[in-house]
């Protein structure tokens, strides 16, 4: 099996990883990615080897999906092909700039699309539909926002706006709105639109380095993403948003 070793202290199991024949250390094309260091460091290696399976190993007081398990013990598992796969809902997002243009961007995410305004003294306005029904009749949003989670990324941002997780659908979460609208759990197969009445705005999803500019008119659609990401971990996982 080819591996790679990813993480801010990831040379820290290279000799781990010389001890399991059936292992070899790559720089590419891997079959799994051990990522050791916190939550972060697990989304950062989705980005840049989406759909990999993944071992979370936790290196950091801030991994809440990272396994708490010996690395000795994980990577002994690994090689002995006896970790337990899961799968978990990606999403994914198309950016339009006007809703009869061509995507310029699609992007796919396993936590959550963040969009916030891009100006700190004036509101984002926006407006909103799940499965080509508006959320409010008429309705422009004012306010700071809003994020659309998977059940595995809400334990992070989502949690923090809403104070609860959920198991299954995709969550939707506004920020600071003008509006009394209420946060939203819906089906799985929703497909979600937004259009930027008044920009500016900005994109941001997982780990990603850099947030994509929205401005007045761009239109974003995010769905489920049909592929979905793997980790590889010592237990089964009964739920998405269950601890590791």
């Amino acid at each position: 099996m080819k591996v790679i070793l990813f993480g801010e202290h990831a040379e820290d199991l290279a000799g781990e990883l010389r001890a399991h024949e059936t292992l070899e250390r790559c720089e590419s094309a891997p079959d799994a990615v051990v990522c050791f260091g916190g939550d972060g460091t697990l989304l950062s290696a989705e980005l840049e080897w989406p759909y990999i399976p993944k071992v979370p190993i936790r290196n950091s007081d801030v991994g809440k999906q990272m396994m708490n398990y010996p690395p000795s013990e994980i990577i002994r598992k690994l090689a002995e092909e006896t970790l337990v796969p899961s799968q978990h809902m990606k999403v994914e997002c198309s950016v339009r700039p006007g809703k009869d243009n061509a995507p310029t961007a699609r992007l796919s995410a396993l936590n959550e699309f963040n969009v916030r305004l891009g100006a700190g003294n004036s509101a984002l306005r926006y407006r909103f539909w799940i499965d080509g029904h508006p959320i409010e009749e008429d309705v422009e949003i004012i306010g700071d926002g809003f994020i659309v989670s998977t059940p595995f990324g809400s334990t992070a941002y989502y949690r923090q706006i809403t104070r609860g997780i959920f198991h299954a659908g995709l969550g939707i979460a506004f920020k600071y709105t003008s509006e009394l609208i209420n946060h939203i759990v819906t089906l799985e197969s929703s497909v979600i639109r937004a259009t930027i009445t008044r920009g500016p705005a900005l994109l941001g999803y997982d780990n990603a380095a850099q947030e994509l500019p929205l401005e007045t008119g761009d239109e974003l659609v995010i769905k489920k993403d049909p592929k979905p990401a793997t980790l590889l971990t010592i237990n089964a996982l009964q739920r998405p948003a269950d601890d590791l």
